[in-house]
This record gives structure tokens, sequence and C-alpha cells, in this order.
């Protein structure tokens, strides 16, 4: 079992653009950095729809769904929202009735609530932090791996209190000028490279965490 990150991020270091909103949740130009997984045929798969690019990048979408057991998120990553959940417009999230994940979800929040069921994904929802929502995922897994999926705050959270195993980036070829960083004064740590993938939509790479 590893505990890893997975997140699409800009040149210059930013994972959602400026002025976030429920009409554009990634900001200003960030639905840019996942332009590269829209057209594989692993990304339109559990989403429900046909076509798509085979290839290494596709079997790279679809070897982290086999392997990977439990994900962790945040609140703005799962609904976009930050108070109370009676007053959040997407209270089920994004994704509709058949989320993607088909594995558990524990969603960091400041709001306690109930376990959502949907089609084949049930939310969880974690009021002690992103250390104790990657604890319950990884007994979740049932020794598969766990990832924590974003957005940038919960990525930075787990990397902070050296959870992660690994961090997989897909730097895509833009520069956003503005918006949500991955890193901000961050722990000094080796990063040790152990894949990578090159392709014009996208630069895949995954690292090792050693810390100093």
């Amino acid at each position: 079992m590893r505990v890893y990150a997975d997140i699409s991020v800009s040149l210059d270091g930013l994972v959602a653009g400026p002025s976030p909103s429920l009409e554009d949740p990634l900001g200003i130009g960030g639905m840019q950095l996942h332009e590269w997984a829209f057209r594989l045929a692993a990304w339109r798969r559990p989403h429900g729809m046909e076509g798509g690019e085979e290839g290494p990048e596709s079997r790279w979408v679809e070897e982290i769904a086999e392997s990977t057991g439990a994900y962790v998120m945040g609140r703005r990553m799962f609904s976009g929202g930050a108070g109370p959940w009676d007053g959040d417009p997407n209270a089920n999230g994004w994704w509709g009735e058949e989320p993607p994940f088909h594995a558990p979800v524990f969603v960091v929040t400041s709001h306690a609530r109930e376990p959502l069921q949907l089609t084949g994904t049930t939310f969880t929802f974690v009021t002690e932090g992103v250390d104790a929502a990657v604890a319950q995922a990884r007994e979740a897994a049932n020794g598969r791996d766990v990832q924590v999926a974003g957005g940038g705050s919960a990525v930075r959270q787990a990397y902070e209190l050296g959870l992660l195993d690994e961090l997989q980036l897909h730097v895509a070829p833009v520069l956003l000028g503005a918006g949500a960083p991955l890193f901000v004064d961050a722990t000094p740590s080796s990063l040790d490279l152990v894949e990578t993938i090159a392709t014009p939509q996208a630069t895949h790479v995954r690292y090792r965490v050693t810390r100093r």
C-alpha cells in the first residue's frame, strides 16, 4: 500500500486559476490543466463517455484506478463549498448519481454530515483533518493504494504531515499567472523520479518522497 497524491498543475505551480465559482470551479483558465485527460479512453469510460485515445497516458490513468482502494479530497474539490451543508447548492458533489471513483471517498470538511451513498461510491465526511481522513482511507482501502486527489490544500497538508509516499504530477504546458498554488513555503524533501511520460498535452511525472 502507498499513499500518493495525484494532481494536475501548471508550469507556474498552480492547481487552479483565479476567481473560482460554481460555474467555473477551477477558476479562470483552470480547466486547461485537465484537458490532457479528457481525450483519454481511460478517463472517458468511468465518466460514462465513449471513445477516446489509448496509449501510455491512458494506461497510466487505468493503472491508477485499478491500484487505488480509497480516495481523500478536500471539501472544495467535492462541492466547491465551504460553509454549512444546508447552504451548499452542490451538496452532493460534482459527479451526479454515479461518481467515477467506485471506491470509498473521504472528504475533509469543517462541517459534520452523515455519509452520502451514491451508485458505486460512498462519501464519508471527516472533521478531524487530513491525517484522520488518510487513516480512515488506509483502513478502507484493504491493502490497495490511497490517493489524495486534491485540491491543492489537501495535497499540501498531506505532504506537510509526512503522509505521502509518492507525488504524481500532470504538468500542463500552461501559465495561469494567478490562482491557487500547490506548494507554499514547503518543508524541504528529496523527490526521487520513478516514472515519466511526456506528451504535447502534459508531462506526467511520478516521484517518491524522501524527507531530509
